[in-house]
């Protein structure tokens, strides 16, 4: 199971309005890359498939395919906003180590 804070979901729904056409919902995946392994990624989706775990929130769906979910179980992902900038944060209990970027992690 995922969790996405009350403020992710309303930054991703604006970012979601934004959008033409609206999408129905958000793609939560682990993908290879990085010196770690392993990156996040987020795209917004026009359908969701049968093989999908599909999770509600506030009334935005979000989608992770199977691959991912073993990857994502337990995740927290959060809006931040810092001096630095703004951004999703992941919080995943899986993570093992990320590399000095903090853009890839390993499991």
């Amino acid at each position: 199971m995922i969790n996405l804070t009350p403020v992710a979901s309303t930054k991703v729904k604006e970012i979601m309005s934004m959008q033409s056409p609206v999408p129905v919902a958000l793609r939560v995946a682990v993908v290879g890359g990085g010196c770690s392994g392993f990156q996040y990624h987020m795209a917004f989706e026009n359908q969701t498939t049968d093989a999908d775990q599909v999770f509600e929130f506030d009334g935005l769906k979000v989608a992770v395919d199977q691959m991912s979910s073993m990857y994502l179980d337990g995740i927290e992902i959060d809006y931040i906003e810092t001096l630095e900038g703004a951004g999703f944060k992941f919080n995943n209990p899986n993570v093992k180590s990320t590399c000095g970027c903090g853009s890839s992690f390993s499991v």
